[in-house]
């Protein structure tokens, strides 16, 4: 299920900007339209959230986001007005607000006896695999000229994914225990805080790699010529190449150590990797430049997403994961709602990305601060086993 979804997100996650670019929209009015998705995507955060704390299934939540991106997809497919395409991101947002939190939760309940440390290494090797194949799809169809083509796929995937839904369906959240105080909610969600505002940033990092960094590679950098719109879809698909190739092994062997370590390495090379697409706007041998960024990127996401996921489940009081799963994947709605807007406008009036991927860097290198208070963390119970 996650091989499928992501599989049919990753085209359109990684390249509905260029699609809209090529459609005559402005690097602000793309970022506004992702923003909306954001904006969207937190009603569905919460009420999934809920859902699961009452320990219903997770089907619910997947089954409707599925049917919503349908009709998104069959929206963007034939938007060609603001309005429209705005109304398609919001219903993209939607789905994608109803679907993490579930699906995250699920791989908990169904790991046993894989540590659920390892078990979002697995899952996100599956992620890592679908997005790479769909963003590696999209820009075949990019090179035929049939970019759009990228949200035909995602409703091909989504129909698959609710066929396997309907046959073998997802196991139920824990159930909220009744009665729960303000002071319990205080409680879990203060040691979470730390973890939350490391993650805008993270997410906030990678928002920019799906939705500035293709627009930065076709417009161009300060003396770096715009690149192919197939050239800058393969580099993208390199990136996510390296991602699924790391993200196994860095995974697992980051899930033998602690949740701090495996977050500040992935801090560390966000900032080495934008460091080099902000270097890679001067000129000297760019496209060399960009290719090395790649590494050091694919490990950054390699390393954060499992991480951070696990430790949600480690902070987190096994009652209350529904609701921190929502709040864990609201940050990546927080950062996708401000990220695209701050980088349209950094693109709009520089014409180039070197000041956003170098304020980035900084922005990285202060959240390893963040990172000190997650070394004390005492880890719940959880699955355990080998693999």
């Amino acid at each position: 299920m996650r091989l499928l979804s992501s599989l049919g997100g990753g085209g359109v996650i990684y390249l509905t900007a260029v699609v809209f670019h090529n459609a005559g929209f402005s690097a602000t009015a793309v970022g506004q339209g992702l923003a909306a998705a954001a904006l969207a995507g937190t009603a569905g955060r919460w009420l999934c959230g809920w859902w699961l704390d009452r320990g219903r299934s997770c089907n619910g939540p997947i089954v409707l986001a599925a049917l919503i991106s349908v009709l998104a997809d069959t929206r963007l497919f034939t938007a060609t007005s603001f309005p429209a395409y705005v109304s398609g991101q919001m219903l993209i947002g939607l789905a994608l607000g109803l679907y993490w939190p579930a699906i995250e939760v699920a791989v908990t309940q169904s790991c046993a006896p894989l540590p659920s440390s390892r078990a979002f290494a697995l899952v996100r090797t599956a992620d890592a695999l679908g997005i790479a194949t769909g963003v590696l799809l999209g820009s075949g169809l990019a090179a035929w000229g049939r970019l759009r083509g990228i949200f035909l796929l995602d409703i091909a995937c989504m129909v698959v994914l609710l066929s396997l839904l309907l046959r073998r369906p997802l196991p139920p959240a824990p159930a909220r225990s009744d009665g729960v105080r303000l002071d319990s909610w205080q409680g879990w969600v203060r040691p979470l805080l730390p973890l939350l505002a490391m993650t805008v940033l993270c997410t906030g990092m990678v928002a920019l790699l799906q939705s500035a960094l293709p627009l930065d590679l076709v417009r161009g950098g300060l003396a770096r010529p715009p690149l192919p719109e197939s050239t800058g879809a393969l580099l993208l698909a390199l990136q996510l190449g390296l991602l699924l190739a790391l993200q196994w092994p860095l995974g697992r062997w980051l899930s033998e150590r602690s949740v701090a370590f495996g977050l500040g390495l992935s801090l560390l090379a966000f900032a080495l990797g934008s460091s080099l697409l902000a270097c890679s706007s001067l000129g000297w041998h760019s496209l060399t430049v960009l290719l090395l960024a790649q590494l050091p990127l694919a490990a950054a996401v390699a390393a954060f997403l499992p991480t951070a996921t696990e430790a949600v489940v480690e902070i987190t009081p096994p009652a209350h994961q529904g609701m921190a799963m929502a709040l864990f994947s609201q940050c990546f709605a927080v950062s996708a709602f401000v990220a695209p807007q701050v980088a349209g406008l950094f693109l709009d009036q520089q014409r180039h990305g070197a000041g956003l991927w170098l304020a980035m860097a900084v922005l990285c290198l202060l959240g390893l601060t963040l990172v000190r208070p997650l070394a004390r963390v005492h880890p719940h119970a959880s699955a355990s086993g080998g693999l």
